[in-house]
C-alpha cells in the first residue's frame, strides 16, 4: 500500500528512517523506546494492515524479544540489586533483567522500522539517492534490501508449482517431505543466483556506473518537501537538543539511573519532539484521507445540487 509519505522525495524518506532507527539504537531511554515502538506499530499497520503487522510481531518479533530478555540476565551479571543466585553461583540482578528488557524492546523497534523501510524505500529510490555517489555499492545494497520480500514471493511460486506435481512439503512421509523441501530450496537458490547474474549483466549493458551516463528520474524537490524537511529538522532537532543536555539519560550498569521520566520541561521537549517526528507519516496519511473524503462529499453535493437546478429549470 502506498501512503502519503511514500510520495515525498526519497531524501526525506531516507532521513526519516535514519533518524528513527538511529535514535532507537543509540538512545536506550525506556520512554523513547516506547514512543518508537508505538510509532512503528502505527506506521506498520498503515502500510501493511493489522493482520500482517500482528503476524510479524507475534511470529517473529515477540519470540525474539523473549529470547533476548531471558538470555541477557543469564550471561550478564552486572548490577547491585541482587534478586538471587543461579545454579553456578552467579548473581541474578535487577539491572541485568531491566537491561535485557530494554535490549529486547530496542530490537523489536528496529525490526519494525526496517519492515516499514522495505515498504517505503524501494530500490529505485535507493539507487536515485546513491547511484551517482557509490554506483556499485548502491546496486548491491538495493538488491540485498529487496532480496527478502522477492525471495519470499518466489518461494510461494515454486511451492505452488511443486504442489501441482505432488512434490509439496506437506505431501508424503517424513523422508519425502524432507526431499521435497530440499528440492524446493535448491530451485530457489538456483533462481536467486541466476536472477542476480541477469540483473548484473542487464545493468552493465545499460552502462550503469559509467561516467557521463544520465538517468531518468521522476523525483523533484518541491515546496511540499521543503515544509516537510523543515518540520523534520525542527522536531528531530528538539529531540537531539534535549537528549544531548541530559533529559533522556539512562544507565543500567552498575545501578539503574534514568532521567527524564518525571516530566520536566526538558524531558517534555525530547518526548514531544520525537513523538511528533515518529507519528508524522501517520498523521499525513490520516489528514489526506480526511481531505479526500471531504472532497468526495463536496463533489457529491455539487452533483445533487446541479440535478435539482436542472429539474427546476
Amino acid at each position: 500500500m502506498k501512503d502519503t509519505f511514500s510520495t515525498y522525495h526519497p531524501l526525506l524518506n531516507m532521513l526519516f528512517f535514519v533518524g528513527t532507527i538511529g535514535l532507537t539504537v543509540f538512545v536506550t531511554h525506556p520512554v523513547l523506546l516506547g514512543i518508537s515502538f508505538v510509532c512503528g506499530i502505527a506506521y506498520s499497520v498503515l502500510l501493511k494492515g493489522v493482520k500482517a503487522t500482528f503476524k510479524f510481531n507475534v511470529m517473529f518479533a515477540l519470540p525474539t524479544m523473549c529470547i533476548v530478555a531471558l538470555i541477557n540476565p543469564l550471561f550478564n551479571h552486572y548490577g547491585v540489586t541482587i534478586l538471587g543466585y543461579l545454579y553456578n553461583g552467579n548473581p541474578f540482578t535487577l539491572e541485568s533483567c531491566v537491561y535485557g528488557l530494554v535490549m529486547a524492546m530496542m530490537l523489536a523497534c528496529t525490526l519494525l522500522w526496517f519492515s516499514c523501510y522495505t515498504e517505503v524505500m524501494t530500490s529505485d529510490k535507493f539507487i536515485y539517492l546513491f547511484g551517482k555517489i557509490i554506483p556499485a555499492l548502491s546496486l548491491v545494497l538495493s538488491m540485498c534490501l529487496r532480496f527478502v520480500p522477492k525471495f519470499s514471493r518466489q518461494m510461494r511460486v515454486i511451492s505452488d508449482g511443486q504442489r501441482c506435481i505432488g512434490r509439496d512439503i506437506k505431501q508424503g512421509g517424513v523422508v519425502k517431505k524432507a526431499k521435497h523441501g530440499i528440492t524446493i530450496f535448491s530451485i530457489l537458490i538456483t533462481w536467486s543466483l541466476e536472477n542476480a547474474i541477469e540483473t548484473a549483466d542487464s545493468m552493465k549493458c545499460r552502462g550503469y556506473g559509467e561516467k557521463g551516463r544520465t538517468a531518468f528520474s521522476i523525483y523533484r524537490f518541491d515546496k511540499r518537501d521543503c515544509f516537510c524537511l523543515l518540520f523534520m529538522a525542527l522536531t528531530y532537532g528538539l529531540t537531539l537538543f534535549g537528549a544531548v543536555n541530559g533529559y533522556a539519560f539512562s544507565r543500567y550498569d552498575p545501578k539503574i539511573v534514568i532521567e527524564g521520566i518525571p516530566l520536566t520541561p526538558g524531558s517534555m521537549l525530547v518526548f514531544g519532539g520525537y513523538l511528533a517526528f515518529g507519528l508524522m507519516p501517520v498523521v499525513m496519511e490520516i489528514y489526506d484521507r480526511q481531505r479526500w473524503k471531504q472532497r468526495r462529499k463536496d463533489i457529491a453535493s455539487q452533483r445533487i445540487g446541479g440535478f435539482r437546478l436542472w429539474e427546476v429549470s
